[in-house]
């Protein structure tokens, strides 16, 4: 990420800043001198709120322009607009979720000493506590008609302007200033609690069971990803941060949990755009007695029903307007068959790797790191398959050499039953029909060593102790993975870094 250059504005907005910030010192201190003899401190502990905003806009909202209701409410708020006239003063105070409810100061109801206090001491951005009837305003906004007051805490640094869009840069690395003046940053933490609700409720209607499995762990495994190390003194040992919980979940299903998930944050050690992030949260599933076929049906299932559970159908509108269907049946393709189809020439898992090499050079498609058959050709597809999908997709059958804990395709040799899910153009998640021998799951852990040892991060180690649970029995299962943040994008249109709350930047 590249710095940007401090401009003539930025200068003077900073010295705003410090000015503003060094007069509200001043009123933090004098607050402090008030409260000396009321437990010290420039705020109260608490303030006795009796009602949310939120709440009273449900039971008044609907009052006429200058009703009165007779009813005493005492919310708080953070002041976001702010208006002094001569015996009145206005303040609109805004909740979390961005309701709000105008707060007057009235001289003929507090007084003189009340209200030139108000004006010397409420700044925008403050936290004030108000108590006093609710009604409507001459022109008609639910109001409070101020009866007592307090600052519940005082903001020192002044908010950004309430009605010119925040950048980027600035709502990514201070997301608190984000969610106070914009709607869509508000919506989307509660897009996301309500797509994790809908996901356990889907997975609880099904009779399965959440877990959690490690973080740190001794073997790192369950994806094709660089991880992140540190170092246990308590142990003197090398740890891994977990780049997936695939292989505790398997060792569960082991133990006779059946249908078992876990919604968990993972850590991989690679690069950071537009879809990936080094920390995400992601949701991996295990559905003994079926394959890739029915965790496909369930996948669908739970992408659809937090769709619900957010826009109120299975079609969204995203941030940009764009309109998605994520309704219907999707479709399953074939990788091999649909590279064939647009690439114009056929491919098998027997293609070799000169001839892909072939194809690739003529029509300008960079090799991947350590090339295999299977790099190949899924690099191959997304040159020439991926950009031409619109509607969700299941991409079904893998190489094997590039799925190292899936099943062999029960009927295509040098293919492996596994699909990844692409929705609004990315990879949303993928699903097995999982391995359950541990003799070949041993072959392919060697493989997978042997591209380690000669330089390829990504590839995963032998894992014996994964490898004696398989060896106890392991049921027939298919299984998913899917970032919950991809989810939100899938959903909200957004990029992945205002789909994560605190994202990580540089």
């Amino acid at each position: 990420m590249t710095d940007t250059p401090t401009t003539p504005a930025d200068t003077a907005a900073e010295d705003d800043a410090f000015e503003q910030k060094a007069v509200r010192m001043a009123k933090r201190a004098r607050l402090i001198a008030e409260r000396a003899n009321a437990g010290g401190g420039a705020y109260p502990v608490s303030v006795p709120v009796t009602d949310t905003i939120p709440a009273l806009r449900a039971r008044f909202g609907e009052l006429e322009a200058g009703d009165e209701t007779g009813v005493t409410a005492a919310v708080a708020g953070r002041v976001v607009f702010s208006r002094n006239t001569g015996k009145l003063c206005f303040a609109s105070l805004q909740s979390g979720d961005g309701s709000r409810i105008q707060a007057m100061v009235s001289l003929a109801v507090v007084g003189d000493e009340q209200l030139a206090r108000w004006k010397e001491l409420v700044d925008l951005g403050d936290h004030v506590y108000v108590r006093g009837q609710v009604l409507s305003s001459r022109r008609g906004e639910l109001s409070i008609m101020v009866e007592d007051w307090a600052i519940a805490s005082k903001a020192l640094m002044p908010l950004p302007n309430m009605y010119t869009e925040l950048n980027e840069e600035t709502r990514v690395r201070s997301r608190y200033l984000d969610l106070i003046v914009r709607d869509q940053a508000r919506q989307t933490v509660r897009a996301r609690t309500q797509v994790n609700a809908s996901l356990r409720q889907t997975f609880a209607a099904h009779d399965f069971i959440e877990v959690e499995t490690p973080m740190l762990q001794i073997q790192h495994g369950g994806a094709s990803a660089r991880p992140f190390v540190t170092h246990s003194h308590a142990f003197d040992a090398e740890l891994y941060l977990r780049i997936a919980p695939e292989l505790y979940l398997k060792r569960a299903a082991v133990g006779g949990i059946d249908r078992v998930y876990e919604i968990n944050r993972n850590f991989r050690n690679e690069g950071a755009d537009s879809t990936h992030s080094p920390e995400f949260a992601m949701l991996e599933a295990y559905l003994a007695y079926s394959d890739y076929n029915g965790i496909a049906d369930l996948t669908q299932e739970l992408i659809q029903n937090a769709a619900t559970a957010v826009a109120g159908s299975t079609t969204v509108t995203w941030a940009d307007g764009t309109v998605y269907d994520l309704g219907g049946e999707w479709d399953r393709i074939s990788m091999y068959d649909s590279l064939s189809a647009a690439s114009g020439v056929t491919l098998t898992p027997q293609t070799s790797i000169d001839d892909l090499r072939a194809l690739a050079a003529a029509h300008g498609v960079a090799e991947p790191p350590h090339a295999t058959h299977g790099k190949w050709v899924e690099e191959l597809w997304e040159h020439f398959v991926k950009p031409g999908l619109t509607r969700p997709t299941f991409v079904m059958d893998f190489p094997v050499d590039t799925s190292p804990l899936v099943r062999d395709h029960r009927k295509i040799a040098g293919v492996v039953e596994k699909w990844d899910l692409y929705v609004r153009g990315f990879e949303l998640a993928t699903g097995y029909s999982e391995l359950i021998d541990p003799v070949i799951q041993r072959e392919r852990f060697v493989a997978q060593a042997t591209l380690a040892a000669a330089g390829d991060l990504e590839a995963m180690r032998i894992d014996e102790d994964f490898l004696r649970a398989m060896e106890h029995g392991m049921p027939p299962m298919g299984g998913m993975g899917m970032g919950i943040d991809r989810l939100l994008m899938a959903i909200t249109g957004l990029g992945i870094r205002e789909t994560i709350l605190f994202p990580l930047v540089k």
